[in-house]
C-alpha cells in the first residue's frame, strides 16, 4: 500500500472518529438513547469506519513500501 494512501486514511479516519464522537454527543444521539438505549446510526457508522480506516492505515504505514 502506498504510503500517500495508507496517511491518507489515517488522517481520514481521525476526522471520521471525531466527527462521530461529537454526534454521539448531540442532542439528538441524546433524545435517541434517551428512548432506544443506543446513540443515532449516524453516530455508530461514523465510529466504526472512522476506527476501521485507522487501522488499516496504520497497518499499511507499518508494512513500510516505497
Amino acid at each position: 500500500m502506498n504510503r500517500i494512501i495508507a496517511l491518507g486514511l489515517v488522517v481520514g479516519g481521525i476526522v471520521l472518529l471525531v466527527l462521530g464522537y461529537h454526534a454521539a454527543h448531540s442532542t439528538s444521539s441524546y433524545i435517541s438513547h434517551m428512548f432506544t438505549g443506543s446513540p443515532t446510526n449516524k453516530s455508530i457508522w461514523m465510529l466504526t469506519s472512522g476506527a476501521i480506516a485507522v487501522a488499516i492505515g496504520l497497518a499499511g504505514l507499518s508494512r513500510g513500501g516505497k
